[in-house]
């Protein structure tokens, strides 16, 4: 249970955005990969392994091969959960200290409640060399938001209808508590504060369970699973003939439109720059491309049957999901999925389809978006889970591992175009 007890690890201090790129930024250099700075000049050289980052969110990794025959084995994940955010002037005082939050995403609110939380995220800090970025995590049972009693609320459990501008402002301390909030933060940043990002997290830290321990529950699976299991692969992998490359994006839960979204410019750069160091064709290298879009599925629920495609609903613990819609908010194929059921195959990893149940419009992630800017066949892929975008969500432990082991495959292998078809190696 190492392996899992270390993804455990990554995701309990992956508190924020911030914290899941830098836990990733640091296990790639751990593994010996140099960090590139996007203002300065990239001299690549061969059987190098390097990444950047954006934002302090966003991460891209990518190895060169000694010799480069084919094009990008590439997958992206997202580093964003649905959450709340501290708005600017956030302090309220009244009879009680709280703080106004404003909703990331779209999280299922009743998640939040109740319930421990705190706050982690990014600063800017003024210092005498200038500003700097700092993360900081405020590691204590910080705030939460009570839920009314019963009582006085008798329609809580007959569809209440949560008000985020009332609901869901925690309770910070008593009424002689105000102006102490940013005092802590300044604190522990080290520092006066120009600039923030500030997120709420909940404090409950990951579990295993079930009867044989076959569960895992915590917070931002949906997709942090994802984002161990892609690196896994792409650290575990060994060097072929292509150039595989690692994507971490942020902001997938709003849209991707931020300068480090799946719908920013940073991948296209990206490759246009490690082509032009390698002096490789771009427009070469993109036509024999490849991209695994790794966001995490609906699994079908236990007392919800109903609400899934019969045909196409994968369980927990059964395999890596293949994800498809005709309206291509899943980009997945004919070809990508070939592309993909090979892969598994290669690892001897099960698979599991998902298709949304016809009359219920489900959710898209960034595959599609990404393909606007990096136009190469694409297969979006998940683990299976349930209770997708509460604060604590559950998945199963095998299929944690059943994703590291086909990404290990998918970075072991290239794609050979022939004609009107493909050999993969």
């Amino acid at each position: 249970m190492s392996d899992i007890k270390a993804f455990q690890d990554f995701l309990d201090s992956s508190v924020s955005a911030f914290h899941a790129t830098d836990n990733m930024q640091r296990m790639l250099e751990a593994h010996g990969y140099q960090r590139l700075l996007e203002h300065e000049y990239w001299n690549l050289e061969r059987g190098g392994k390097y990444y950047m980052t954006r934002g302090g969110t966003t991460l891209i990794a990518f190895r060169v091969p000694e010799k480069v025959s084919y094009g990008f084995m590439m997958s992206a994940c997202h580093t964003d959960r649905p959450t709340f955010k501290l708005k600017e002037n956030c302090e309220l005082r009244g009879i009680y200290t709280r703080l106004a939050t404003e909703g990331y995403g779209g999280m299922i609110i009743s998640s939040w409640m109740d319930r421990p939380l705190s706050i982690a995220g990014r600063v800017m800090v003024e210092t005498e060399k200038g500003v700097e970025r700092r993360l900081i995590n405020i590691d204590q049972d910080l705030m939460m938001m009570p839920n009314v009693a019963i009582h006085m609320n008798r329609s809580v459990n007959d569809g209440y209808k949560w008000n985020p501008a009332v609901d869901t402002v925690p309770m910070l301390g008593g009424s002689d508590d105000a102006d102490k909030f940013w005092p802590l933060v300044e604190q522990i940043a080290g520092g006066k504060i120009l600039g923030h990002d500030l997120f709420l997290y909940a404090r409950q830290k990951s579990s295993v369970w079930g009867i044989d321990g076959e569960f895992i529950s915590g917070q931002a699976l949906d997709d942090l699973a994802c984002a161990w299991g892609t690196l896994q692969g792409f650290l575990n992998s060994q060097t072929t003939e292509a150039i595989p490359v690692l994507c971490a994006f942020d902001d997938e839960e709003v849209g991707s439109n931020s300068p480090q979204g799946a719908a920013s410019t940073i991948l296209e750069f990206t490759l246009e720059r490690i082509c032009g160091a390698l002096d490789l064709d771009i427009h070469q290298m993109l036509a024999q491309s490849f991209m695994i879009s790794a966001d995490n599925a609906h699994a079908l629920h236990p007392s919800h049957p109903e609400l899934a495609d019969k045909a196409n609903a994968p369980i927990l613990g059964k395999g890596v999901v293949l994800k498809f819609n005709a309206a291509q908010r899943y980009t997945t194929d004919g070809i990508s999925a070939s592309v993909f059921r090979q892969v598994c195959q290669k690892a001897n990893v099960p698979l599991q389809v998902y298709t949304n149940r016809p009359d219920i419009k489900g959710g898209s992630t960034l595959g599609h978006i990404s393909l606007t800017h990096v136009s190469v066949p694409t297969a979006d892929i998940g683990l299976p889970q349930l209770a997708m975008h509460s604060c604590y969500e559950t998945a199963a432990v095998a299929d944690v591992r059943n994703l590291v082991a086909a990404m290990t495959a998918y970075f072991n292998s290239t794609i050979e175009l022939m004609g009107t078809g493909y050999i993969m190696k």
